[in-house]
């Protein structure tokens, strides 16, 4: 970033503790963002985490709700929630002044949120399309489905710039939830663990038995018995395989001689995390064939080691996969045989993986990661200012 330019005062406004980045997988996207903001956009203030007994509440009703009408309250969507939000942000942006106000998840930190500072949005989906999409999201109470839609209206409404990672999310904006498609971006996410050196990647060679990657917390909602389908039809081929699992037990039936479990790892425990980059480096594809998914760092996170993705065709993993570039996205209705055909073309043809491994780092070093994605947001706020100041310049009277 240019030594000239105007470094801007943020305010970084968040329910949750961007400083605590592993708590979920959405505090350490915060965390990377803040700081990938602060080295390529200007100072953040943290106005987060906010605490409130409106929380607490929500909590309480959505247990009673289960209870009563086996249906979903989505307290953390709640209106009740939004008003006690704008509260504790109002008060906090009253101590100083601030360019603008960056709220990632931000719709009930913003909603009803009084103020003259532009707001920018990070979203990985729309409420719309999470609807029935996520178990969270499912199942839910006639007036959590009203509420979501609501406040997601206020939110965009009031905001300056509605920042998404991929088309599939920026399209339902404003198809779904009618939002100004001048806001609207599509800005990829990037990868949330540091990136290893070039030279890494340079001598990433083809193992002499195919290594498969599962990365994830939700073994069905990652496509977890479709992974494990894949390594038996490899087998079937005549294909010497292994699937390593890191980040949840799958059920017993899913057992395999040549099939390692990590139930976890702790990327904030130095050891744990060198042990993770060593599968990333170690693996020949990472094997995703996600049920659902808004975005996924983790395919970011391969393309910075060179490894490819095999995944699905389903969500926002389009903003983070371009097949043939970083990998290939199956059709949803893949089962294990097809993403096994796959895999044995590319592992058995060395130009064709030799290649796909150099353009998966390219893709990481042109815009998969999050100082790209801050070089991106920070022209995008300084162009909406800018905006701001010609419109302001044009309401003044005459001298």
């Amino acid at each position: 970033m240019s030594s000239e330019k105007k470094r801007l005062k943020i305010a970084f406004v968040t329910a949750l503790d961007p400083k605590d980045r592993h708590s979920c997988s959405w505090t350490d996207t915060m965390y990377c963002t803040s700081h990938a903001l602060q080295r390529q956009s200007g100072e953040v203030y943290y106005l987060g985490p906010i605490k409130t007994n409106a929380k607490r509440f929500g909590q309480v009703v959505h247990k009673v709700s289960r209870l009563l009408f086996k249906r979903n309250f989505l307290f953390d969507r709640s209106i009740f929630l939004a008003k006690a939000h704008a509260k504790v942000v109002s008060k906090r942006l009253a101590a100083q002044s601030f360019d603008v106000i960056i709220a990632p998840m931000g719709t009930t930190e913003v909603a009803y949120l009084e103020t003259d500072i532009p707001i920018v949005i990070v979203r990985d989906a729309t409420f719309a399309l999470m609807h029935n999409y996520y178990p969270k999201f499912s199942n839910l109470l006639n007036k959590s489905v009203r509420e979501g839609y609501y406040l997601e209206r206020l939110a965009n409404e009031r905001s300056s710039l509605l920042l998404y990672p991929s088309a599939w999310a920026a399209r339902s904006a404003v198809e779904d939830h009618r939002a100004d498609k001048e806001k609207v971006h599509v800005v990829p996410f990037g990868a949330n663990f540091e990136a290893p050196p070039i030279e890494i990647v340079q001598k990433r060679a083809k193992s002499d038995r195919c290594r498969l990657l599962f990365v994830g917390v939700d073994w069905p909602r990652k496509g977890g018995e479709i992974a494990f389908e894949t390594l038996l039809k490899l087998d079937e081929m005549g294909v010497q395989a292994e699937l390593i699992v890191c980040g949840c037990t799958p059920p017993k039936e899913f057992s395999h001689a040549r099939m390692k479990v990590i139930p976890f790892l702790d990327k904030n425990d130095e050891e744990q995390r060198l042990e993770l980059e060593k599968l990333f480096e170690m693996a020949d594809f990472l094997l995703l064939p996600s049920r659902s998914e808004c975005y996924g760092m983790v395919f970011c996170e391969a393309s910075a080691f060179g490894l490819p993705s095999i995944t699905t065709n389903t969500g926002g993993i389009s903003g983070a996969v371009t097949n043939g570039e970083n990998g290939y996205m199956l059709p949803p209705g893949a089962g294990g045989a097809e993403y096994a055909r796959l895999i044995a073309e590319i592992y058995l043809d060395d130009h064709r993986y030799a290649e796909l491994v150099k353009s998966s780092r390219a893709a990481f070093d042109a815009r998969l990661n999050w100082d790209a994605w801050a070089i991106s947001v920070d022209k995008l706020i300084r162009e909406e200012l800018d905006r701001r100041g010609s419109d302001k310049k044009l309401l003044e009277p005459a001298v």
